[in-house]
């Protein structure tokens, strides 16, 4: 008994050893990808924290206590510390990011607040005011850090209790905070939607054909075989275009459901406040990049199912790649807007992504959407010339 049972598992080491590509997907691709994944998430965090640090923010500050004078003027070399008179202007300003600061408005007599001594005999504490813009980066570090000093110093003032009603001191606009938000969200959501729709028909137009023995027929019909290719992709990806427009959809129906907004003011308030004040140019640039990820998701998919030996087959060889995709897609995460350097834009799939996240946050320039939308279409047509020498390859068609 105990002989058979070694023979078996003799047997399945050997099948399993022996197939290199399930040992690849088995063994060494699970660590290899969350390495991978893990190392770009630290270095996408890292550089998100490095970017603001880098950055010269000017902290503009009225009525500079002299005991704290020596704190700013030594607290972060990227920090420019200007002393002057804060206007409603200068505030104004925060908001439409004209000026890349942070103003800081301490009260009069504040040396003797910190000495414990009360205020015209108010007994109400001395209140600092410090204005910035969330969505800035570099301005959000350097108001936490000027935070954490004053509230470091004791309790005999207070820093930013508003003094009259609507007074706010982050600038940031709810359409700008709500941009921001889905910016880092939303192309990740539509790059798995489209993704999963590929996903959905690709291996079994190719790979199932071969597993059925149906390919056979198609390559000796009377067409080219670059037609056949061309075909294929453009089928595949007019289909999965129809499904990831479905789920984009239903997610923008079930905006105002998952934040509880009734009525339809509520919804109108709703859209504001995500950030949901898009243009007729926004909207088109959207769809010409959809259209070019999924015609390259396609093509790319139709490339790997051609090399599987059937649809199973295919399966496994997508999901390092869909994997791959779905990091790219979390990178908006880890960054403040899209990126500006026009190589990045030559990436196939990231360069979508980056267009989508410029759209969401509203900072769409079109010079990168043409490039990302004419290099998709080279790769996609280097994709039909490579899926045509594989039709052409009866080696590739007819592997068992």
């Amino acid at each position: 008994m105990k002989s058979n049972t070694l023979t078996i598992i003799k047997k399945e080491f050997a099948r399993f050893f022996g197939d290199r590509q399930l040992l690849f997907t088995t063994v060494i691709m699970p660590g290899l990808l969350i390495y991978i994944i893990y190392s770009l998430m630290g270095t996408g965090i890292q550089s998100m924290i490095t970017e603001g640090q880098n950055e010269v923010v000017t902290m503009r500050v009225e009525n500079m206590p002299e005991s704290l004078a020596p704190v700013f003027n030594t607290m972060d070399s990227s920090l420019v510390v200007v002393q002057q008179p804060i206007s409603e202007a200068d505030i104004a300003q925060l908001e439409d990011k004209e000026i890349n600061a942070v103003l800081v408005r301490f009260p009069e007599h504040f040396e003797e607040a910190m000495a414990g001594m009360q205020v015209a005999d108010s007994g109400v504490l001395p209140n600092v005011e410090i204005y910035y813009n969330s969505t800035n980066n570099a301005a959000s570090r350097v108001y936490m850090v000027v935070s954490s000093v004053l509230g470091n110093i004791g309790r005999t003032f207070t820093v930013n209790v508003p003094q009259e009603e609507g007074q706010r001191f982050d600038q940031a606009s709810d359409e700008s905070i709500g941009a921001m938000i889905w910016s880092k969200i939303l192309p990740m959501l539509i790059i798995m939607m489209l993704f999963s729709g590929v996903m959905a028909i690709a291996p079994s137009s190719i790979a199932g054909e071969k597993e059925r023995g149906t390919i056979a027929t198609l390559l000796v019909t009377p067409m080219r075989r670059n037609e056949l290719a061309l075909g294929k992709i453009v089928s595949l990806s007019g289909i999965a275009l129809l499904s990831g427009i479905s789920s984009f959809i239903g997610i923008a129906l079930s905006l105002p459901k998952m934040i509880a907004v009734e009525g339809a003011d509520g919804a109108a308030d709703a859209a504001s406040m995500l950030g949901f004040h898009y243009t007729t140019n926004d909207y088109l640039a959207l769809l010409l990049v959809i259209l070019a990820s999924v015609l390259i998701m396609a093509s790319a998919v139709s490339l790997l199912s051609a090399l599987a030996k059937d649809v199973k087959n295919a399966g496994t060889m997508v999901t390092p790649f869909m994997l791959v995709v779905m990091l790219a897609g979390l990178l908006p995460m880890f960054q403040n807007g899209a990126s500006t350097n026009m190589g990045v834009y030559l990436i196939p799939f990231y360069n979508s992504i980056e267009v989508m996240t410029a759209v969401f946050s509203h900072e769409l320039v079109w010079t990168t959407v043409l490039v990302t939308l004419v290099s998709n279409v080279v790769y996609t047509g280097i994709a039909v010339w490579g899926l045509t020498r594989m039709f052409n390859s009866e080696k590739v068609m007819f592997s068992k």
